[in-house]
């Protein structure tokens, strides 16, 4: 349990410093703002929950006496709790013995599936969004009023060209809260990614590495979406928070269409060059992401990982 105080404390400390370097001002702090959850996910999975929640709590604690009570809800909000849960759900297991009734059989571990982690990276990316409206407003008239205020302020285009900034600005506050929320649910993965790859080449992982292009999504997930789209065409704060959920749950599946993409091209001889263009098109152009999520959505519906596979039978003996 010491241990398990030690490490929880080191990695709330580094966790603390990377989310504070955002108040210096700097381009730079940006990256490492976005890297604050990292060091509480490597606690998590190398050492414990125990060690993660450590981490979570002397983070905040440590922010809140230097920084004020908002950067310890902020912190504790945005980092320390998503990084805890995600970095537990992670390496979850349930064992499973095989072997019959009346013989002694080898015990192997059933762990968390991937898939289902990348819907709750989104749902905390939708959350933390969805918790941070009320600093703008109450309601979606207050709320826009607010946001926009705040971007003049950024900005600083009250009195240049004051229709073209108006045109711009009222686009920033329609597309910032998805916008966030997208950018929130990739923090997270992007963090559990590189904290799993930290922890394995340092030998300390105990799962399994996951085969992700195999990943899935929960049946519900897609009822879900739906509704989230039917919510983001009402008017009012439903229609915000509709939009903030359905743009995190739209990047899962895009995210699912990476995987079925990289499934279905195993054994294509093409197969480097369409992955190279699809990712270089996702980065440099954004748009091609809309039809990873279309793909899918497909793969929800139809299952195409299944029907290709079948199609092409077994791999020839080696």
């Amino acid at each position: 349990m010491m241990q398990f105080a030690i490490v929880g404390i080191g990695a709330g400390a580094a966790a603390a410093l990377l989310f504070a370097s955002v108040t210096s001002g700097v381009w730079l702090s940006i990256p490492l703002f976005y890297l604050a959850p990292l060091p509480i996910m490597i606690a998590g999975l190398g050492w414990s929950p125990w060690a993660a929640a450590a981490a979570a709590l002397a983070g905040a604690l440590g922010l809140g006496a230097v920084f004020g009570t908002v950067f310890l809800l902020a912190f504790a909000a945005g980092a320390g709790l998503p990084a805890w849960w995600l970095g537990y759900l992670a390496m979850l297991a349930r064992p499973i013995t095989s072997g019959s009734a009346n013989t002694q059989g080898a015990t192997s571990f059933e762990w968390y599936p991937p898939g289902r982690l990348v819907i709750w990276a989104a749902a905390l990316g939708a959350v933390v969004v969805i918790v941070a409206i009320p600093n703008f407003g109450v309601d979606a008239d207050s709320f826009h009023t607010g946001l926009r205020d705040a971007l003049n302020a950024i900005l600083r285009v009250k009195n240049r060209a004051p229709d073209g900034n108006d045109r711009l600005i009222e686009i920033l506050v329609n597309t910032i809260p998805p916008a966030a929320a997208v950018l929130a649910t990739v923090t997270n993965l992007l963090n559990l990614w590189l904290a799993a790859r930290i922890v394995k080449f340092s030998g300390r992982l105990s799962r399994p590495w996951p085969q992700l292009s195999s990943i899935s999504f929960p049946p519900l997930t897609s009822a879900a979406l739906a509704a989230a789209i039917g919510l983001s065409f009402l008017n009012g704060m439903l229609g915000i928070v509709g939009g903030i959920v359905a743009a995190s749950l739209l990047l899962a599946y895009g995210l699912l269409g990476f995987a079925v993409l990289h499934a279905i091209t195993q054994g294509i001889s093409a197969r480097p060059l369409v992955l190279s263009i699809t990712y270089a098109g996702v980065i440099l152009l954004g748009w091609p992401m809309l039809a990873l999520c279309v793909l899918g959505l497909v793969e929800t519906t139809l299952g195409l990982r299944a029907r290709i596979s079948a199609k092409r039978g077994p791999p020839p003996p080696s």
